[in-house]
């Protein structure tokens, strides 16, 4: 929990800092991304460009979802996240990771968001004379931090006032759960395996948010000797690692059909009924978006039924939806967003 409470006070300071000096926002303006670069920032941020699919839904949690005039996400792969933010005709789309220069300036870009993984696509918008913010986070913490630095890129009280909104709600949360789940044993808690991909089988391992939720929610994460996001593992690995609870991406692929079927039939998840599949809103929960929130929430449920009886997820996920993305989502849109579906036709 110390990490919890240390990060709250460091948050609450940093945002503090950001929300009571108005000199922060005079120009010129500049900020540090999360790669720690200072980047120079227009008076004003009007049209930003989207490059990291995550990232969108920290954009629509502080409310500038109306200010992006170009984006790596569509309707096509993100459902959810268009029909709570429908976006502006004209709105730039790809089907890849990365923008033609010409286009962001043709558009008029006043900032480029791009995940720190792509640096190349970086580099040439800043050659271009685009600002651009490289930003990462690879837990909680980082997350709520990630999220200031963003408050503070578009200089206005209302994204202030919701970035403090959504960490106050964060640690609310984590608060809750830990409170539950820190008394459990080892022997209690059981071993997670998080599948984002069954063809080619691709799983989670430590270093990533997936595993600080697992870790939160009172779980184990079952990959163990394993770093990073989606990293490649053979069935046989499967079957050393004999993980009791198994969740699969909404977007995994369906177990009947995966190359390594017949060997899933062997693992205790699977002989015991705890093969699950994980919710999937404006961004999947298990990854890295502000819907993490929502997911330590889920996951303690599934891990810990007995202890986390009185949550009632519809109703979170409705409440969520109203505070964070002004959206009022129906019952049955909640569910079938618990369920991994898109919204229905």
């Amino acid at each position: 929990m110390s990490h919890y409470r240390n990060f709250t006070l460091l948050a609450a300071s940093l945002l503090g800092l950001v929300l009571n000096t108005a000199s922060a926002w005079a120009e010129p303006r500049s900020v540090i991304d999360d790669s720690g670069r200072q980047v120079e920032l227009p008076d004003q941020v009007e049209r930003i460009a989207e490059t990291w699919f995550a990232h969108q839904e920290l954009l629509m949690t502080l409310g500038a979802g109306p200010r992006i005039v170009a984006t790596v996400n569509n309707p096509q792969t993100r459902p959810w996240m268009f029909k709570v933010q429908p976006l502006p005709d004209g709105t730039a789309l790809t089907h890849g990771d990365a923008f033609n220069v010409e286009s962001l300036l043709a558009a008029r870009v006043d900032v480029v968001f791009t995940a720190t993984a792509g640096e190349r696509n970086a580099l040439a918008y800043e050659q271009a004379g685009i600002p651009t913010l490289r930003m990462n986070f690879t837990d909680l913490p980082s997350l709520q931090r990630s999220l200031v630095t963003i408050a503070q890129v578009l200089g206005t009280p209302e994204a202030r006032q919701r970035a403090e909104a959504y960490n106050a709600y964060l640690d609310e949360k984590l608060h809750e759960v830990h409170t539950l789940t820190d008394p459990l044993t080892d022997a209690q808690r059981p071993r997670v395996l998080h599948i984002a991909s069954l063809n080619p089988l691709r799983v989670d391992g430590s270093g990533t948010l997936i595993d600080d939720w697992i870790k939160v929610a009172g779980g184990r994460n079952a990959a163990t000797g394993l770093n990073g996001n989606q990293q490649p593992v053979s069935g046989e690995q499967l079957l050393a690692w004999q993980p009791d609870v198994i969740i699969l991406a909404a977007n995994a692929g369906a177990l009947d059909s995966a190359p390594d079927a017949a060997l899933f039939k062997h693992l205790p998840a699977v002989t015991q009924g705890r093969l699950l599949r994980n919710p999937d809103g404006v961004f999947p929960w298990d990854r890295y978006g502000t819907e993490a929130a929502l997911q330590i929430q889920w996951a303690a449920r599934q891990l810990h039924p007995e202890r986390f009886s009185h949550v009632n997820m519809i109703e979170r996920t409705i409440d969520f939806y109203r505070r964070f993305f002004d959206y009022p989502l129906k019952p049955e849109d909640a569910q079938r967003i618990l369920d991994g579906l898109p919204p229905a036709s």
